[in-house]
């Protein structure tokens, strides 16, 4: 899979491109759905299929402090992205440029620069400077033009819509067997091992600690979960969140303790599967209370995963 930064560094194509835009964060079934259609037309049509998305996110952009917890990072995005049978990924930095670049000249871009000859997005999707561009406007031109735009309808499961809001919700409450029904994949969080405090050392349970390269998780709290990319799965806990009892910095990391594991991982790209929640994320009043809290949660993990043997 092609990943293009920016419109300067699109190659002419006399191909095409079958389109379609979104954030597709996550890479959820509803997601999935819109790639295997743009896929099927690329076949169809011996086409590339392209996704357009933005870098930041536009919500992030105009209210990073509020703007939602991303499922995935650009980097994990792109891996899902790549295992659909996506050919190229155009990415635009999201900027005060792009922001006030009009509906009509976003279309101009699509007809000069991509040869666009099939679009396909969500029934509500807008796009323009203050989102004046709809799917009519987007079905004018393609009627102008000589390409093909269509819509994809919500996909639901259990007769509700498959969003990235209602995912985030799960991951809130602890649910990830629902959560992995809608993304149709397990949630992880993948990350390079980086060094931190040591601070897990005093407390008999060294971690590795994980950079989430993000203002917020979309899940916090203590997890039982599984730890991949080594030279096999490991068991263990983790704690996604500031580490309030230690720390007074609000930036989120993920820390993971593997049990019966000895080695030095520094530096190894993993994925972290999350599998039960365990608790919320507590301020202790010393470490000694910490420390009984966190062995006591490694207790739960094995448990829980002790009756995974038994069904």
């Amino acid at each position: 899979m092609e990943v293009i930064r920016g419109l300067h560094n699109l190659k002419p194509d006399h191909r095409g491109s079958i389109v379609t835009i979104g954030n597709f964060d996550g890479v959820h079934r509803g997601h999935q759905a819109i790639l295997q259609r743009i896929k099927q037309k690329s076949l169809e049509m011996e086409v590339p299929s392209m996704l357009i998305c933005f870098e930041p996110q536009p919500k992030e952009y105009f209210d990073p402090a509020n703007a939602p917890a991303r499922l995935t990072r650009f980097r994990e995005k792109l891996l899902l992205l790549e295992e659909q049978g996506l050919d190229r990924v155009l990415c635009f930095r999201f900027n005060e440029v792009t922001r006030n670049v009009s509906a009509q000249e976003f279309v101009e871009t699509l007809v000069s620069r991509l040869q666009i000859k099939f679009m396909l997005v969500g029934d509500d999707f807008k796009f323009g400077q203050d989102q004046a561009g709809d799917f009519e406007l987007l079905q004018a031109a393609g009627n102008a033009h000589g390409f093909e735009v269509t819509n994809q309808y919500t996909f639901s499961h259990e007769d509700e819509r498959i969003s990235s809001t209602r995912i985030r919700d799960c991951l809130a409450r602890g649910d990830f067997e629902l959560a992995e029904e809608l993304l149709g994949h397990p949630y992880t969080i993948m990350g390079k091992v980086v060094y931190g405090r040591q601070l897990g050392r005093q407390l008999d349970a060294p971690t590795a600690n994980i950079q989430l390269h993000r203002y917020r998780a979309p899940l916090d709290g203590v997890y039982a979960v599984e730890m991949s990319g080594l030279e096999k799965i490991f068991q263990g806990v983790a704690n996604v969140g500031v580490r309030p009892t230690v720390d007074s910095n609000a930036v989120p990391i993920l820390e993971v303790h593997l049990f019966d594991f000895d080695a030095d991982i520094y530096g190894s790209n993993v994925k972290v599967r999350f599998r039960h929640k365990i608790r919320d994320e507590i301020k202790f009043d010393n470490l000694e209370q910490l420390k009984q809290a966190i062995h006591s949660d490694f207790a739960e993990s094995r448990n829980y995963f002790a009756s995974l043997q038994g069904q």
